[in-house]
């Protein structure tokens, strides 16, 4: 690629994706987040518990003749502390969806996992380094709403680093595995000038 729009791509990536630290010659290609489904699931299991909490609250008002008012306040404390609990998990929830992303460059791919709101991690991996790239759907549920788990395995130590709930798609995947065989030849290509200088300089 043109040495130009190799700096405009990298000055791009900076801007749009600027907690990631890129080398000079180094871009996005693609940024991959869970699955939307992931996000709905989230947010309908919190509407669904608020409206559940709601009815418990519609239950205490009407009988709330059968209780005094220091029982009528204590229930209404506890379902508002629930109401609470609810609206900040889920807010909690979707700021971990948020967190959990995989960004490929065009020599690397980063993979940011966020376990909870205060454990994150950082995974840098050297695509000349990927032995395999696969995407792998395990039930009827991620087949229906396509996701499932995006894998990259390298070579050496084994390691296989898993991206769940990924809604990649088959285009995607080919295009990962191109850029992949690239930076594996591109590798090549340099180890190779680099041992005919040491040869030349024998």
């Amino acid at each position: 690629m043109d040495e130009a729009l190799v700096k405009i791509r990298h000055e791009r990536s900076k801007k749009d994706f600027p907690g990631l630290k890129l080398d000079d010659d180094e871009y996005v290609e693609f940024a991959f987040r869970r699955a939307q489904i992931c996000l709905m699931m989230i947010w309908g299991g919190t509407a669904f518990g608020l409206i559940v909490i709601l009815l418990a609250f519609l239950l205490v008002l009407m009988g709330q003749g059968m209780l005094d008012d220091m029982g009528r306040r204590f229930l209404f404390i506890i379902l508002f502390a629930l109401l609470a609990a609810s609206i900040i998990i889920g807010a909690l929830a979707s700021r971990i969806y948020h967190g959990n992303k995989i960004f490929i460059t065009n020599k690397h791919a980063i993979q940011m996992v966020m376990d909870s709101p205060v454990l994150t991690s950082i995974n840098i991996i050297d695509l000349s380094s990927v032995e395999d790239a696969s995407f792998r759907q395990d039930s009827l549920i991620q087949k229906l709403f396509h996701y499932g788990t995006f894998r990259l395995a390298t070579v050496g130590d084994e390691t296989t680093y898993t991206f769940k709930y990924s809604d990649i798609s088959p285009s995607d995947l080919k295009a990962v595995t191109k850029l992949i065989s690239a930076a594996k030849k591109s590798s090549a290509t340099k180890e190779k000038g680099n041992k005919n200088r040491e040869d030349d300089g024998k």
